[in-house]
């Protein structure tokens, strides 16, 4: 497909990678078969390849192109009159002699479109200042350097479209307001996420179901809004660079939500994980008092493990809160972004915020050693470095809490060792025989009659058969450890679903969903 053949709107698309080049070439055939006269923005729009709001910042991105066209066109074509005047006059110069001066320039005027062509300048004319270099595209998304346009000849340079490479909506006083209102409606109806996704209804998600959180769908537009309301003037100017933003947006009376707003083929979207504005004890919570103990500890590592949405960042907020209400200590948290906030009570709490207060978790760790802490407490465990330096502050004497995502605490050890490379898993399994204090397991649960989830917690304690396992890589026999382990706050996964289901608490069909062996629940 030649360039002259595409059409301008459709090169702006390509070019701010809203399609692609297949999307283009099937819309641009749609358009010759039909020969009816519609235009390209309408047949993308009808093939769900753009929406609404992007087709209209492509449209007003056209007509500023095509006004700076024919304004610059305009300029060249007076520009030989301005010039033409002193060309007229036949002096004879002596190339020995100094150079003559020369006549005034011509005022300057803007620089000339990409896509025309260039006229030569008369020989006696003035230099024509330089126009100022057009500012880089702050809004072009740092990942997004490699432009699928470049393969389409004459394609519209950056500084022509920066206006379209997804500039956010600033929302009003009103579409702040009607977010406030949506917010506050989850929190009444116990949701702890709202789903906020264009093209799509709204969602909560209640007692982990997701629920529809009103009739109809959510526009591009109104997602948008809504996403854009929960962030600041430098927030967007984050999010317009990355297509995504990680923050703790915080709504007074309500409650903090744990945010991310990300760019997706329909549009921009967010999902807000609520937090609630005090730390939660473990009897709100629903989990064993005997937990409490485990922070007695003063040196070592004490994990909070599970899959993604069982709670652990409420379980560690406990645990952070007991030690902030009963020690006289230093604790400092690091967290991407903070969660749930602890104001200094017999304890001092720093809190600090990746990307915010700090490059990355290693970072803040190791300038954590130099901060005179006793308390560290690690949001996630992401990454090779963040696990090195966590178990070497446990090692140097402070008490590390810390979540990880895996399913229980034999797959958490095997999940640390196997982050580090082969030739040093021996050392780190000594570390970890060493310095791992406790894992804390745990698992959300539908209640039978409907009234919300309930913990199931595995519990393991590394004590000295435990730590011997570890150091000789033989993690598979902590299984049975922790079956005969109850005196010392040991416990099974799957004995504690077990009693929920004795108990009542949960039903059959739950306790069998989530246990790891089906013969550990009986007949």
């Amino acid at each position: 497909m030649s360039n002259q053949r595409i059409p301008l709107l459709g090169r702006l698309a390509v070019h701010n990678q809203m399609i692609t080049m297949d999307q283009l070439a099937e819309a641009t055939a749609e358009q010759g078969r039909r020969n009816d006269g519609s235009n390209i923005g309408t047949i993308l729009v009808e093939k769900g390849f753009l929406t609404d709001v992007q087709l209209a910042k492509l449209v007003k991105g056209q007509k500023q192109m095509i006004a700076r066209q024919r304004a610059s066109q305009a300029a060249q074509a007076a520009a030989p009159n301005l010039e033409a005047e002193p060309s007229k006059r036949k002096v004879a110069i002596d190339p020995r002699s100094e150079p003559m001066t020369r006549p005034a320039a011509a005022p300057p005027v803007a620089a000339p479109a990409p896509t025309s062509k260039p006229k030569a300048k008369a020989p006696a004319a003035a230099p024509r200042p330089a126009a100022a270099p057009p500012p880089p595209p702050a809004s072009r998304p740092a990942e997004h350097k490699e432009v699928h346009a470049g393969e389409l000849e004459g394609a519209t340079p950056d500084s022509e479209v920066a206006v379209l490479n997804g500039a956010a909506a600033v929302p009003t006083d009103a579409d702040r307001e009607a977010f406030h209102a949506m917010l506050r409606e989850a929190v009444e109806r116990g949701s702890s996420d709202i789903h906020v996704h264009a093209g799509s209804p709204l969602m909560f998600r209640v007692n982990g179901q997701l629920t529809p959180g009103r009739e109809g769908i959510v526009g591009a537009a109104e997602s948008e809004l809504f996403a854009m309301s929960s962030l600041t003037a430098e927030q967007r100017s984050i999010f317009e660079q990355r297509g995504e933003i990680d923050l703790c947006y915080t709504l007074d009376g309500v409650g903090r939500f744990r945010t991310n707003v990300y760019r997706q083929q329909r549009g921009v979207d967010a999902v807000f994980r609520y937090i609630p504005p005090e730390a939660p004890s473990l009897d709100e919570l629903g989990l064993p008092l005997a937990l409490a103990k485990f922070v007695n500890f003063h040196q070592g590592m004490v994990l909070v493990t599970g899959p993604a949405g069982c709670g652990k960042s409420s379980t560690l907020a406990a645990l952070v809160d007991l030690i902030n209400e009963e020690r006289h200590e230093h604790i400092l948290t690091i967290e991407d972004p903070i969660e749930y906030l602890h104001p200094s009570k017999r304890c001092l709490v720093n809190q600090r915020s990746v990307h915010s207060h700090t490059e990355s978790f290693a970072r803040a760790l190791r300038a954590a050693l130099r901060e005179d802490p006793d308390v560290i407490v690690v949001g996630e465990l992401r990454d090779l470095e963040t696990i090195s330096l966590a178990l070497s502050a446990a090692e140097t004497g402070h008490l590390v809490l810390a979540t990880l995502h895996t399913n229980n605490a034999i797959r958490t050890l095997n999940r640390i060792i196997g982050a580090f490379p082969a030739d040093q898993q021996g050392q780190v399994r000594m570390m970890i025989s060493e310095s791992l204090r406790v894992v804390i397991s745990q698992r959300l649960i539908p209640r039978a009659d409907g009234q919300g989830r309930v913990a199931a917690i595995e519990n393991l304690v590394v004590n000295r058969a435990v730590g011997n396992l570890i150091r000789e890589n033989k993690t598979f026999q902590i299984h049975s450890i922790l079956q005969t382990g109850g005196s010392q706050g040991m416990i099974l996964l799957d004995h504690s679903i077990k009693a929920l289901l004795d108990a009542g608490t949960i039903s059959r069909e739950e306790a069998l969903r989530n246990c790891e062996d089906a013969k550990a629940l009986g007949a």
